[in-house]
């Protein structure tokens, strides 16, 4: 059956769509992408068009499995993984979403997450969900959405309007992965990892909470079903008469850094990755333990197979890293990516300078939403050789951040981190981030691990693959990065990071005073 069946995983990202088809050894056979537009309405907000989103999501399925010469009902399953916290919501009757997604960078609940702080509810939050009450959760995104969203509002006489319909369950809610599972197979669901990002869910009872319901007025009636991350009943299949003409199980799914969690078979309290995308996501498994933290941290859910105990991460989010790559290329300071490794290596140091990518904000650990990104030390000899590698040392002293204070929480020490997505494909990258932390970095053969792991959640539901170990067999190592830089110089520099990050800090209040 396996030699000539596959899974394939829809990877629905921040800038664009993949569909990526595994063999039974975890290889991939075909791969194809789409970007979608990035919408910007005012500074600081950020939205996606769905629809866009789902054409585009069946273009990819359809490219792909062109690509491979791979009949619909060649795959045994399809797992998602998704951009996590970007929220919708979509008329019930007809499918259409009532607004643009609201994605999870977006800032524009600032204000009422200070509310939040002022009202003393930070702490309750933090008890239920695990989460730093933040804009980049979901909860406050929907509910702007319910207050703000209609588009027939203004033809209706009753402001409230949309909030009646979603109380009556004519309106429904959900991240990206509901809007997926929903266009794929009808059924209103979502996977236990992405809701316990909403900052609706209490990640102790496993349960939407009702007092995070009534704070935010969100109706229990628009929420999704919570299912497992890999449902051995699965959560429906594509439709025969639809565009695969096929009817597929879709049977996994996982918020996309949960899923990069799985696809390096992370399964055992200790395990650690950091995926380095957009933004960079470090989580380390804390198995059926919820570990609280008291170092900036969020706890939050790793995975859940179905008939088993929820598996439990410490994470720490770091909101902009790739993104950072993007700005110099919007900055013109280099035409692709691929150039930075050169111009970084072209200087000894930065002579100097930090770059501190607090664009929206900073994330774990220091949760500062008024952040700005800054840049200081520049002199008038300062190249565009120093910023481009002072950009790439931002994204390895960030993550030094987040290992200290995993470290600060687990009481383990790291002494190996495996490492994932497009930015790891820099060896000089891959090689400072050994440097600054002071730990192996090891890079697996198959990088695509958000995939891979919604994949294997998929697979593991309908019998594709047996057991997790069979997974550990097909994990394989790529390259591994040891420390050579003098561990009281890395100190040194990233002392001077942090000086540098509190010259970013509380910069967006500074301007609007």
């Amino acid at each position: 059956m396996t030699a000539t069946t596959y899974v394939g995983a829809v990877d629905q990202g921040t800038t664009g769509t993949r569909f990526i088809v595994f063999d039974h050894e975890g290889q991939v056979v075909a791969n194809a992408y789409e970007k979608h537009e990035q919408i910007y309405p005012e500074p600081g907000w950020v939205e996606h068009d769905p629809m866009e989103i789902w054409e585009n999501t069946k273009d990819v399925i359809r490219e792909a499995l062109g690509q491979a010469g791979i009949a619909p009902d060649q795959l045994e399953a399809i797992g998602v993984t998704n951009q996590r916290e970007t929220t919708l919501l979509w008329d019930a009757d007809t499918g259409k979403p009532v607004h643009n997604a609201i994605v999870w960078q977006d800032r524009r609940t600032t204000d009422r997450v200070e509310q939040l702080e002022e009202d003393e509810l930070i702490e309750p939050i933090r008890e239920k969900t695990g989460l730093e009450a933040d804009a980049y959760f979901s909860a406050t995104k929907a509910e702007w959405l319910l207050d703000n969203a209609d588009p027939i509002k203004l033809e209706r006489s009753r402001p409230q309007d949309i909030r009646d319909r979603a109380e009556s369950g004519e309106i429904r809610f959900g991240t990206i992965d509901s809007w997926l599972i929903y266009n794929l197979t009808g059924e209103h669901l979502t996977e236990i990892t992405n809701a316990s990002r909403t900052m609706l869910y209490n990640i102790h009872d496993l349960e939407w909470d009702d007092d995070l319901l009534a704070e935010f007025s969100i109706p229990e009636a628009m929420l999704p079903e919570v299912r497992p991350s890999s449902d051995d009943e699965t959560y429906g299949s594509t439709d025969p008469d639809g565009f695969l003409e096929a009817e597929v199980p879709v049977a996994g799914a996982l918020g996309d850094q949960q899923a990069a969690l799985f696809g390096q078979t992370c399964f055992d309290p200790g395990d650690a990755k950091n995926t380095y995308g957009t933004g960079s996501f470090f989580l380390m498994n804390t198995g059926e333990e919820a570990v609280a933290s008291d170092h900036g941290l969020l706890t939050t859910i790793g995975f859940q197979r179905s008939g088993e105990p929820v598996q439990y991460a410490l994470e720490g989010s770091i909101f902009v890293t790739g993104a950072a790559i993007e700005w110099l290329e919007d900055m013109t300071l280099i035409e692709d990516p691929a150039e930075t490794a050169e111009l970084a290596r072209s200087v000894d140091t930065t002579d100097g300078v930090y770059v501190v990518p607090a664009f929206t904000g900073l994330g774990a650990p220091h949760w500062d939403q008024r952040a700005r990104g800054t840049i200081v030390g520049m002199t008038r000899g300062t190249r565009k050789e120093h910023v481009v590698r002072a950009t790439l040392e931002s994204i390895a002293y960030q993550t030094r951040d987040v290992a200290e204070a995993m470290e600060g929480d687990s009481g383990i020490e790291m002494t190996s981190l495996k490492v994932d997505g497009g930015a790891v494909k820099n060896n000089f990258l891959c090689q400072l981030q050994s440097d600054i932390i002071g730990s192996e970095i090891v890079r697996p053969v198959v990088d695509e691990t958000t995939a891979l792991g919604s994949a294997y959640a998929a697979g593991l539901a309908v019998g594709y693959w047996d057991d997790p170990e069979e997974l550990r067999s097909n994990w394989q190592v790529d390259a591994e990065f040891d420390p050579e830089m003098d561990p009281d110089e890395a100190d040194q520099r990233y002392d001077r990071w942090s000086d540098a990050v509190e010259r970013s800090r509380d910069w967006a209040r500074d301007a609007e005073d």
